[in-house]
């Protein structure tokens, strides 16, 4: 029912029916995740998620050692980076999790407004040798991502978007994205961080002997199993957030392929989790495409980007305002005495 009225109200504004695009399947979508005909955004909120890989340390899948990813996390923490440039500019919330990361913290650091120290531990096993994680582990980095959502909720946000940081993670979501739809791992895997031509085939006969290892193709739909074999403490937490906020009825922002991937294992275990998501971008990163199109959804924004941190949900934001201030704020033809066109 609120479907029906809010398509009318959308369709009675004063511009020709369809001609605000997109923005009027958000405004729809948002009233409808809000149950109301005045839908608003509030206190919208990026949560970056940061983990380290134990096949990170091998530099075999990446070019950047693994120590980048507490260095880029400090960065995160002194507002450098360009996640905190564009959640400045449209005044989004910013909060950083350390779920993970093989360093350790200052007793000031950890005070730091906007920082969550949680780590399951000093980052994953490498799954070259081992599975990336215990059940308990997984359960865990799940829980820790629940527990930032309900906290976020609780202080009054009702749109969020999910960023990652982890040295390493495209080779995770590339795994994952292999068995969850069936691929080839040269159709999932991209440069990630940059890698040469040289190191992309590295990069890929090692993914391909991983996945044979763990027999992937097995955990096609054990979504638990495939995040501890070959998953990362920031997708498993990153899960855990997703499958919150859709039960919190909250505005999902999807960023790009790593965060993308984290939704697949989500949607697995949730399929009515897409009815609460808007994907903000499509990523640079080769794969990302192919899991847009097999979740069936159209991003936002096509700008070429593949840097993470929640950086493509950040960008969109803004789009959300403008779908539920048209929608609360445009007059209809009749309040404006605009005469409607002839319908043939």
């Amino acid at each position: 029912m609120i479907q029906q009225t809010l398509q009318q109200i959308i369709d009675t504004k004063t511009k020709p029916l369809g001609a605000l695009g997109r923005l009027e399947e958000l405004a729809l979508q948002i009233g409808t995740i809000q149950n109301t005909t005045h839908p608003k955004i509030t206190d919208p909120q990026v949560v970056v998620f940061a983990a380290d890989h134990g096949i990170a340390a091998t530099g075999l899948v990446n070019p950047y050692p693994q120590a980048v990813t507490a260095q880029m996390v400090k960065n995160f923490l002194a507002g450098g980076a360009a996640i905190n440039v564009f959640c400045r500019q449209h005044h989004i919330g910013l909060t950083i999790v350390d779920v993970g990361i093989n360093t350790s913290w200052t007793e000031a650091e950890k005070q730091r407004d906007g920082f969550v120290a949680a780590p399951v531990g000093k980052g994953t096993k490498n799954y070259m040798n081992d599975a990336a994680m215990t059940a308990q582990e997984c359960a865990l980095a799940m829980t820790t991502g629940r527990s930032v959502v309900k906290g976020i909720k609780g202080s009054g946000s009702n749109c969020i978007g999910f960023g990652e940081m982890g040295i390493g993670n495209t080779s995770s979501a590339a795994l994952i994205m292999s068995a969850v739809l069936s691929l080839p791992i040269t159709d999932c895997v991209g440069r990630g961080t940059g890698v040469s031509d040289a190191q992309l085939a590295v990069k890929i006969k090692t993914l391909e002997a991983i996945a044979q290892r763990h027999n992937l193709t097995l955990l096609q739909n054990n979504p638990e199993a495939l995040l501890q074999a070959v998953g990362g403490f920031e997708i498993a937490a990153m899960c855990g957030a997703y499958l919150q906020a859709a039960a919190e009825k909250l505005l999902i922002v999807v960023d790009g392929f790593i965060s993308t991937a984290a939704l697949l294992v989500a949607h697995q275990m949730q399929p009515g989790i897409l009815e609460y998501c808007v994907f903000a971008h499509c990523s640079g990163e080769q794969g990302h495409a192919r899991l847009l199109q097999h979740l069936g959804v159209q991003p936002l924004l096509d700008l070429g980007l593949r840097l993470g941190e929640g950086t493509g949900a950040a960008l969109a934001m803004p789009l959300l305002c403008s779908a539920v201030l048209f929608l609360n704020e445009m007059a209809s033809f009749a309040a404006a005495g605009v005469s409607t066109g002839t319908k043939k």
